[in-house]
């Protein structure tokens, strides 16, 4: 803490790329407006209309000081720091599916005491660090002449990668297999973001195809087995209850598409309705904070659907602020990966970058409709003091890697020998070309 206050003192706080911690401030700023305005229901039960809003602040606050202290770690060292997350996110996970606290009817939260959390945002964070090094692991660089000047060649090492996607696949099972069962969209879209990675990585496409072709082939088993099955039969066998629950989702996404106008699929999806509503009721500058209807009706408006309510009241110009700021922050992710001269911070903040995008697509897509619903939250901008921590040092370690490419850059003169010695433990010979 001291070296926090003397840093902020000197002006050496808020180091790293500046588009980066605009973008947080901006989201972090949306979320106090808008948590105190979409916690209606929370209001009412406390009889304090502050504490909702208080308690993001406190959140947010701590969520800052994880990313002073994160921003401030060496890149490198999250080397070391994800395999020791993802050993212990899986024994958390483990111990979660035995001992769980149900919380918003999920079974998916660690209870300790006052304070509650899902082991699956360490999982993420784990999973993602310890992929980028599996990679980095695979890649190797040389320096060669080219018309009297050198020249980097970078490439992917041919006897690695098969041992590399092995291993990944493993982790990804074994991580993905424990989230899935009481939080599926959180396992698909952590697969979705090593899947990527991988491509960015160069393992074998061949290899990629094969195995997504026949995880298609296993979720269309899957659903077939679900759709034949009745909601009773469902619920007496194990994880049943959450097989019905998906069995209801697909059914009420894809099968019953023209009855959503009926008074029966409004009740029974009284949610999507209503945050339909307030995308409906909105316009170009929208109803003005704190002036939302259909937040009343929304059990979890602060969080699941709290971009239905910025929506509503910030209108369509606000929706499309807050998009702008997710996507720009992918931009930022790629341009800071690009002047990465090491392979595992560029594999480290592009997993990471994606992760909090594809998470905010997926959050606003069910507020508009597009996907069924999924409990995500909006980073930063939701209500609920595990995803605003970890989505914080996501940021941190965003910022590290950009602190990282920053003095790479001020290297750039030198002699590409210097530049790039100790790189990796490998370079290449003409046999390992990819």
């Amino acid at each position: 803490m001291g070296k926090i206050v003397s840093d902020f003192i000197e002006g050496n706080l808020f180091k790293g790329d500046k588009v980066v911690w605009m973008i947080y401030f901006f989201l972090c700023m949306i979320s106090l407006v808008e948590v105190y305005s979409a916690s209606s229901s929370l209001t009412y039960e406390s009889g304090n209309h502050w504490e909702p809003m208080i308690k993001q602040a406190v959140f947010l606050f701590i969520g800052l000081l994880v990313i002073l202290v994160s921003h401030k770690i060496p890149c490198k060292m999250y080397m070391l720091i994800g395999p020791f997350l993802l050993a212990a996110s899986i024994i958390l996970l483990l111990y979660t599916s035995l001992h769980a606290g149900a919380i918003n009817n999920a079974n998916r939260w660690l209870n300790l005491g006052p304070i509650s959390f899902q082991p699956s945002e360490m999982a993420k964070a784990g999973l993602i660090m310890t992929v980028a090094v599996v990679l980095a692991k695979t890649q190797a660089e040389r320096v060669v002449m080219k018309n009297g000047k050198e020249v980097i060649e970078r490439g992917a090492i041919k006897g690695k990668r098969n041992l590399a996607f092995k291993i990944i696949a493993i982790m990804v099972i074994v991580v993905c297999g424990l989230i899935a069962p009481e939080n599926f969209s959180t396992a698909a879209m952590l697969g979705a973001v090593i899947v990527v990675m991988m491509f960015i990585g160069r393992i074998p496409t061949d290899l990629m195809i094969k195995s997504i072709l026949a995880l298609i082939a296993v979720g269309a088993i899957f659903v077939t087995f679900l759709l034949s099955m009745s909601n009773e039969t469902l619920n007496n066998i194990p994880m049943g209850h959450r097989m019905s629950t998906w069995k209801t989702r697909i059914v009420d996404k894809f099968t019953e598409g023209d009855s959503k106008d009926s008074t029966a699929y409004l009740f029974e999806n009284a949610q999507v309705a209503h945050a339909n509503m307030a995308v409906a009721n909105s316009n170009i500058i929208g109803r003005g904070p704190g002036n939302s209807v259909e937040r009343d009706f929304l059990s979890h408006a602060e969080s699941d659907f709290i971009f239905s309510i910025v929506v509503e009241e910030l209108g369509i110009g606000g929706a499309i602020f807050v998009v702008f700021l997710y996507i720009t922050l992918l931009v930022r992710v790629g341009r800071i990966a690009q002047k990465c001269q090491r392979f595992f911070p560029a594999f480290l903040v592009i997993g990471i970058g994606m992760m909090i995008t594809l998470q905010a697509i997926v959050n606003m897509g069910v507020a508009v409709d597009l996907f069924p619903v999924t409990g995500q939250p909006l980073p930063f901008i939701s209500r609920g003091g595990t995803s605003i921590i970890f989505s914080s040092l996501y940021i941190g370690i965003i910022l590290s890697v950009s602190r990282y490419a920053e003095k790479v850059s001020e290297t750039k003169d030198e002699p590409a020998e210097q530049a790039f010695a100790g790189e990796t433990d490998e370079y290449y010979n003409q046999t390992n070309m990819a």
